[in-house]
């Protein structure tokens, strides 16, 4: 799928320019019309302008000549960048700037012609939920909206078009020329999740969100942020004046109630846990969390005062609160109250969001894949799986590498209290050792169960959802939690194709055929 617009309105560097609120350029370099945007070398189209800014490991500079070869018109770069092009006698126009991360995002949106201005974009940050909560307002946007796109972690899709995302939220311009792409399609509405990642680098520049979605802030990318108050000062950045027209907060946490107390734009609060109801505008007031396993019923009252049946396709109060978040969110986007309730209501399942993937029959547990990651998302996806579970609940897990290490003992604890049977493997160990991640888990499995009790330490990880398959019996429930959707596993800075829930079914049909032999 092309991520551009198949005739893209291109801009003058004089127009860029004066967006960026630069002197005007040189009589020849003004009048030059670039047609795309891109920050990856090896995307380079002709009549491309290429952003050159300091990466983890190297500057974009670095690659001018390789940019220049392909095509590229000109380059926007910092100081810095400029004096490496200078040196490596790259000969094309240079446009330089202060901060080459934010100037990229605000000329692709030139040269893209605003694409998030001319439809409704909803943006949907927060720590747990994003992608369930993004895939609900979709569902309700399709009510009311003929073509709809969703961008984040499990897709990019235009329609019924998608591909996988390469990460939660692209780089700026690819972000303005998928939405250009998608005008071009007929798309009117989308949706796309922002990670605190993309608004702290800028990924976001340029764009103008018509609704902004916050859904809680709980332990996570410490390794990044550093703090909770920093963690927070990302997200924050969605709801600045100009960058969103409105706002839904979930204040459910007290994270949220902050960022409520501190934005400029208008704002809606939501509150969703009826045994600990907050001040807010829309509040639900009661709430079944599934107890079928299937999906949660729910009651609402709105800014009138008035009550509202709904209900969820997901099970768990995790989902009331992603369901309750999501009618707000595409009733502030143009969905009539009673089209959003039922657009959320009626929305397929999530790939990786509490899927399941083997139901529960007299010879087979309940066997379900979760994105869960953090320490809370861990704790709310086995309180929610409990209820449904009448025999043991087995939890396969492990957690990722070159990430906040901080959080793993906590994880381990969490397991070892709401999980009867732990399956401790590897998630995307990276660059790290993958037993020395074990470890750590295990530490805070050990706080809890020090003789390790019902405790089982498999690897790789493809060999321990089998293992988690094969332990469990019908009245079992057995839930591989951290990678959800994800298509592979990063190992030692190798990627490698895997999928939770096709390990699971390769596992059940091995399972399923030795059954058959035996009887």
């Amino acid at each position: 799928m092309d991520l551009r617009p198949a005739h893209p309105r291109g801009a003058t560097l004089a127009a860029v320019a004066d967006r960026l609120g630069l002197a005007p350029l040189p009589g020849v370099v003004a009048t030059l019309t670039v047609g795309g945007a891109t920050v990856d070398s090896r995307e380079v189209r002709s009549g491309d302008l290429f952003g050159a800014f300091p990466g983890f490991k190297v500057h974009g500079a670095r690659f001018g000549a390789q940019v220049a070869a392909a095509g590229a018109a000109a380059i926007l770069t910092d100081a810095e960048g400029a004096e490496i092009l200078a040196a490596d006698g790259v000969d094309i126009p240079v446009v330089v700037v202060d901060d080459a991360r934010a100037a990229m995002g605000e000329a692709a949106a030139e040269i893209y012609g605003d694409p998030s201005k001319r439809m409704t974009f909803v943006g949907v940050t927060g720590t747990n939920g994003k992608t369930t909560t993004s895939y609900f307002i979709e569902s309700a946007l399709k009510r009311v909206y003929e073509r709809t796109g969703i961008m984040g972690t499990v897709e990019l899709r235009i329609g019924d078009e998608a591909i996988e995302s390469p990460r939660t939220t692209v780089e700026s311009p690819v972000l303005h020329g998928l939405l250009a792409r998608m005008l071009d399609e007929g798309v009117t509405a989308a949706v796309t999740e922002v990670s605190s990642h993309a608004a702290a680098l800028d990924r976001i520049a340029g764009v103008e969100f018509a609704v902004a979605v916050f859904t809680n802030l709980q332990w996570d990318h410490l390794d990044f942020h550093l703090t909770m108050d920093g963690y927070l000062d990302a997200k924050a950045r969605l709801f600045e004046p100009g960058r969103a027209r409105r706002g839904v907060i979930n204040v459910d946490d007290e994270w949220g109630r902050k960022l409520a107390a501190r934005v400029e734009i208008p704002c809606e609060r939501v509150s969703t846990h009826p045994d600990d109801p907050q001040e807010a505008e829309w509040s639900v007031t009661w709430a079944d969390i599934g107890l079928d396993g299937v999906g949660s019923r729910f009651a609402f009252t709105d800014p009138s005062g008035a009550s509202h049946g709904a209900e969820s396709p997901l099970p768990g109060l995790v989902n009331v609160s992603n369901s309750m978040v999501a009618i707000v969110a595409a009733h502030a986007a143009g969905v009539p109250l009673d089209e959003a309730i039922a657009g959320v209501a009626g929305g397929h399942e999530v790939p990786g969001r509490m899927e399941r993937v083997i139901e529960r029959s007299d010879a087979d547990p309940l066997a379900i894949v979760d994105y869960a990651h953090t320490p809370d998302a861990l704790t709310l996806a086995l309180q929610g799986v409990r209820p449904i579970t009448p025999g043991r609940l087995i939890l396969i897990f492990g957690s990722d590498g070159d990430r906040d290490q901080g959080k793993r003992p906590v994880m381990g604890e969490i397991a070892a209290n709401l999980a009867d049977v732990i399956v401790l493997t590897d998630e995307n160990p990276r660059s790290e050792e993958p037993a020395a991640i074990r470890a750590a888990i295990r530490e805070g499995i050990e706080k809890v169960r020090p003789d390790l009790a019902d405790v089982h330490e498999v690897e790789p990880r493809v060999a321990a959802v089998e293992y988690g398959l094969r332990l469990g019996r019908p009245g079992d429930t057995v839930i591989v939690t951290g990678k959800g959707h994800e298509p592979t596993q990063e190992i030692a800075g190798v990627f490698h194709r895997y999928n939770d829930r096709d390990a699971y079914l390769a596992a059940h049909a091995r399972i399923v055929s030795e059954r058959e032999a035996a009887e």
